[in-house]
């Protein structure tokens, strides 16, 4: 039967929108509550695309999706999850998955995925992909939908040896990115060599890179193996690629074009026998306009781009990371784990974070050893944290915030001048007006999903119902899970 969509999910409400969702889109549905049922049926069925969650009572997601795959390698189906992380996107992927769904998701999207997954099953341009042993990188953390980006480009590189290019800012965890596309590869058991480009004097890079005979310049007084050698059967990742000296750029677009390259000082031809991997802070773009940068090898390495997120793009992540670090730095420390209140923890997840995931790490080590006691506060948190850009420096306050905030500054010349143009009810309407602008801004951080937004506030499901309705805010029902 064409067009039929299965759904698998033990959750009532989610199964419902699903339905009239697809529906509307001219699609058939089925549903199950759970893996078993399905399987059962499908002994006599065959549905065209089927829709999934991870975690369910009886058989699970990835078991589910397994059998699947041995009955039905052609079957697109996509996996949906609220407990989304670098190992169930890698894990869903190489085990066949057609797509990986992060909960929660806009129904618009998941209804064009399903099209697009139908467009395929009825074109038959199926493709079968095997299980990927790899270890799961536990140092990924996060369930951004910035990050679900990242992890499904991992996952679908995870069957491939094709350079890629990783682009993002200083600390965003570049070198991560890295040695998990390595992880999850085909060359995952060979070495990952790792060298900074831009850490490294001009007149040694070369060297470092393609290795020399002994004579090769002074003080080479044995011959040695270069990063390329050394990386044979692995991978090569050259971070801040972007600094690389011009001469050099030249030898390296000569080994990625043909495959060869020499030592310094040698005759003897090597062959190259590594998947690269780059990365840079810097606009590569500008930098080829410039001519700083080769046209022709940054198009070699742009084969695929990798954009890593900043993370003041994946803010809700702040929190779990902070967690993860305090307790790895008290394990190096040998002393118990901090604790962040949850005051401390709202003002780090709003803080800029300009270092990014390299200066959380470096705030939790700090805290580890600086904070007084087990549970930090706001007014425990490093100097520079406890002001933001543009918050005055004057004006001092017995808060635990420490300084007053720009926009509370603003807030009492807006009270002024209510007061002195003699106004009533003045708290009534700021109250009101300031409640909107943060379960608006709420909402959009969420995506439209209330309940997420209701615990970002601190309220209760009834409460953020109520003052929707007080506020005559509209959010649809049906338009995210």
């Amino acid at each position: 039967m064409k067009g039929c969509v299965w759904i698998v999910d033990d959750d009532p409400s989610i199964r419902w929108v699903l339905e009239k969702a697809l529906q509307k889109a001219d699609l058939q549905t089925v549903s199950f509550a759970d893996a078993d049922a399905a399987l059962q049926r499908n002994r006599t069925e065959l549905p065209d695309v089927v829709l999934t969650d991870l975690r369910m009572p009886g058989t699970q997601g990835f078991a589910f999706l397994e059998t699947l795959q041995k009955r039905h390698p052609e079957l697109p189906v996509i996996v949906m999850t609220a407990h989304s992380d670098l190992e169930n996107a890698v894990t869903a992927f190489s085990g066949g998955a057609f797509e990986y769904l992060a909960k929660p998701f806009d129904l618009a999207d998941a209804v064009e995925l399903v099209q697009r997954a139908l467009r395929r099953r009825l074109g038959n341009m199926a493709e079968s992909k095997e299980a990927d042993d790899a270890e799961p990188d536990a140092e990924i953390i996060g369930q951004a939908p910035a990050m679900q980006v990242v992890y499904r480009a991992i996952g679908r590189l995870s069957r491939s040896e094709i350079p890629v290019l990783i682009l993002g800012e200083s600390g965003s965890g570049k070198e991560l990115i890295a040695r998990a596309l390595h992880r999850h590869s085909p060359r995952s058991s060979g070495p990952f060599i790792a060298i900074n480009t831009a850490a490294i004097p001009a007149e040694l890079l070369e060297s470092e890179l393609f290795g020399h005979e002994r004579g090769a310049f002074t003080g080479a007084v044995q011959s040695r193996k270069g990063r390329f050698e050394q990386a044979a059967g692995g991978t090569l990742f050259l971070d801040e690629i972007g600094d690389m000296p011009a001469a050099l750029q030249t030898r390296l677009l000569r080994v990625l074009s043909d495959g060869s390259y020499y030592r310094v000082g040698g005759q003897q031809v090597l062959q190259a026998n590594v998947r690269l991997l780059a990365a840079t802070h810097q606009d590569l773009e500008s930098k080829v306009r410039d001519g700083s940068f080769r046209e022709d090898l940054y198009h070699r390495l742009h084969v695929v781009r990798l954009q890593v997120p900043p993370l003041r793009e994946r803010r809700e992540d702040i929190p779990l990371l902070a967690r993860y670090f305090l307790r790895r730095a008290a394990t190096e420390l040998g002393t118990e784990a901090k604790r962040l209140a949850p005051e401390a923890e709202v003002w780090m997840e709003a803080w800029h974070w300009p270092g990014n995931v390299r200066q959380l790490e470096n705030v939790c080590r700090w805290l580890t050893v600086m904070a007084p006691a087990p549970q930090v506060e706001v007014a425990d948190l490093p100097p520079e944290l406890r002001h933001r850009p543009g918050d005055s420096v004057h004006d001092t306050s017995d808060g635990p915030m420490g300084r007053i905030d720009g926009w509370l500054k603003e807030l009492r010349e807006e009270l002024e001048r209510r007061l002195r143009r003699g106004d009533d009810q003045i708290l009534d309407e700021l109250g009101a007006q300031f409640e909107r602008c943060c379960l608006e801004t709420a909402l959009r951080f969420t995506r439209g999903h209330k309940q997420r937004a209701a615990q970002k506030l601190g309220w209760g499901r009834n409460t953020i119902t109520r003052k929707l309705r007080e506020l005559g805010i509209d959010v649809e029902a049906d338009d995210t899970l």
